[in-house]
């Protein structure tokens, strides 16, 4: 969405009428309903008038389009300043700039990643070549009229108060410079340089109109090469009752498609651990993509976005994984979104769903509901026993009020799962009956090839889980969240401190992609952080929140004992003495499931130890 335009002649007439910072921001509560905050309209004040010098001395036409805070489309990120037109040949271009009032920049460890002053103090943000450059991938992968008229987007940014380049220009982010470059306090003229480069003929704002109007929808060719990554990758090729899932939620998809009149489409798909509910989602995304659909693949936790994107991109370099970025989307993205704005959204891990969205849970209505509104087919994966916070509301019963709510057709279907023994599912019985979510049949393991153990300490668990890492690197220890991080604050601290066994959480420098990476063995993962995720082995560090009597095998839990800094049972005490006894359910609920869902994720064997 287009917020001010003007030429460059009305532009630079509103800063030298000292204008330009109200008109812009009379524009933003215009065109997005929002206000604006005084540092913004600072900022405004400041980055603005330092743009128009440079144009102001160029040979820059005066009828060249300007663009002021542009909102990408299906998001709530805005481009500084665009300029547009032609260039000597008569080829369509837009030239994004990246403004920013920096003075200082220092470099970090983390990819595209530089820290500077925000907010009151030394912050980590994108390096502004990195930002410049996924904006204008961003239009390009998603706005169909800039693919279809070949406009050449040219990122670039503008650090006008920074003299010293060291840090910004640092060879750690040469990839992203040379892709957008960066113009220091010092480099006016070489910026006017760029400008003039790259618009030598006005259009007075066509070009950016036509992109407004554009259709938003991925584009062929960002779908294309999708398609030629997931051919590549083995493991997510569809066995059997998958491969039958996926049929019925492509055809839906294309009866939506095919019939605007049709009324919405919601697919149910249950389906436990183990089951290829991922390996299902990802390939709906691809081929619905490759058909022409605006389609998204959406979770409310990080961790499976990242790994599922990381690995469907393989190494082909983070430039490249930065354009199928949008395609992975939060449960929260569609409080604002327009009714039918996708033609599929895939929600995996639907058991996570909230009711409200953003930081503070105080934005939209319902993430279900919002769902369905913004797709005209929807299909959600689901397993009620993975529901391990306290705000989990995805259910089978709420996602069919709210499809009934939306006058939506509802095909509903089952996962097998791989965990099987004489036509059960035995391990996950097993485990029901292990953790007391429900008596079983399955005390034992004798009837199944899976291999599990209980050992004493935490010195035998992580010589169990290396040593299964030696044999395939795909073996990894997680615990229940009942430790502090306070290794965030204090890198050099431990999380985990036992008589000849010391850990940090894995939440620092991998994040989200722990899982994957080789070091990760020397970390602990916890339940954010492995959701929705799989591997060969895994041991499980059990803590005091779950304890288990032996001898009469009752299971109790107890939530008191869970970390200080875990978000999953914020606010228990306030509901326990509201409604005690529902409370009381919810919580041993959840802080089994916690530990169901931490045992289910080693396709081959589990070995556990309570500290209690």
């Amino acid at each position: 969405m287009l917020v001010y335009q003007n030429t460059v002649a009305g532009f630079l007439a509103d800063v030298d009428d000292n204008m330009i910072d109200s008109k812009v921001q009379a524009k933003v509560r215009e065109r997005l309903n929002m206000g604006v905050s005084d540092s913004e309209l600072t900022s405004w004040g400041n980055s603005l008038v330092r743009v128009a010098a440079p144009l102001r001395r160029s040979r820059v036409p005066g009828d060249a389009g300007v663009s002021i805070e542009c909102q990408l489309p299906m998001s709530s990120k805005r481009i500084d300043f665009i300029l547009s037109g032609y260039n000597g040949v008569g080829e369509p271009h837009v030239v994004i700039i990246e403004l920013k009032q920096w003075s200082e920049v220092s470099v970090t460890a983390q990819d595209g990643l530089v820290q500077t002053f925000l907010g009151g103090g030394i912050r980590t943000t994108s390096h502004p070549s990195y930002q410049a450059w996924s904006y204008a991938e961003y239009l390009h992968g998603f706005n169909e009229t800039v693919e279809l008229e070949g406009i050449h987007l040219q990122p670039c940014a503008f650090l006008h108060n920074c003299t010293d380049g060291t840090a910004v220009l640092d060879k750690r982010y040469a990839v992203y410079t040379e892709q957008a470059p960066v113009f220091l306090k010092q480099n006016v003229s070489h910026l006017r340089g760029f400008l003039e480069h790259f618009v030598q003929t006005g259009d007075n704002g066509v070009l950016m109109d036509k992109i407004d109007h554009g259709r938003i929808r991925p584009s062929k060719s960002l779908a294309d090469s999708l398609v030629a990554l997931l051919k590549k990758q083995r493991e997510f090729i569809l066995l059997d009752e998958q491969k039958v899932a996926f049929e019925l939620a492509m055809a839906a998809i294309r009866n939506c498609q095919a019939n605007a009149s049709a009324p919405k489409q919601v697919l149910i798909v249950r389906g436990g651990p183990g089951t290829g509910k991922s390996v299902v989602a990802i390939n709906l995304l691809v081929s619905a993509l490759a058909e022409g659909n605006n389609a998204a693949y959406v979770t409310k936790n990080a961790a499976p976005r990242d790994v599922y994107e990381s690995k469907l991109t393989g190494t082909t370099g983070t430039l490249a994984k930065t354009r199928y970025r949008a395609l992975f989307k939060g449960s929260g993205a569609f409080v604002e979104s327009a009714a039918d704005a996708f033609d599929a959204l895939i929600v995996d891990e639907a058991h996570r769903l909230n009711e409200k969205s953003g930081l503070y849970a105080n934005l939209g209505e319902n993430q279900i509901k919002e769902i369905i509104d913004a797709a005209r087919c929807s299909v959600f994966f689901l397993d009620e026993d993975q529901r391990i916070h306290i705000n989990d509301i995805g259910s089978e019963d709420e996602i069919r009020r709210w499809a009934e709510a939306a006058c939506a057709e509802v095909t509903d279907l089952d996962l097998p799962s791989q965990f099987r023994c004489n036509g059960e599912d035995g391990y996950l019985a097993f485990v029901d009956n292990f953790l007391g979510i429900r008596p079983t049949a399955h005390t034992s393991l004798e009837d199944m090839d899976y291999e599990f153990e209980v050992v004493d300490n935490l010195v035998e668990l992580d010589a169990w889980v290396r040593a299964r890492n030696a044999e395939t690197g795909k073996a990894r220890l997680v615990a229940g969240y009942c430790w502090d991080w306070v290794s965030k604050k204090n890198p050099a601290a431990m999380d985990f401190d036992f008589p000849g066994f010391q850990r940090q959480w894995n939440l620092t420098d991998d994040g989200n992609l722990w899982i994957l990476k080789p070091e990760s063995i020397d970390q602990i993962g916890c339940i954010h952080t492995c959701q929705g995720l799989e591997c060969d082995y895994i041991g499980v560090l059990i803590g005091p929140d779950l304890r288990r009597d032996f001898e009469s095998g009752l299971v109790t839990t107890h939530p008191e004992a869970r970390s200080r800094h875990d978000r999953s049972v914020f606010g228990w005490k306030k509901r326990l003495a509201a409604d005690p006894a529902g409370t009381r359910a919810l919580l041993d609920a959840l802080i089994k499931n916690t530990y169901r869902t931490l045992m289910t994720r080693g396709m081959k064997g589990c070995a556990v130890c309570f500290v209690d």
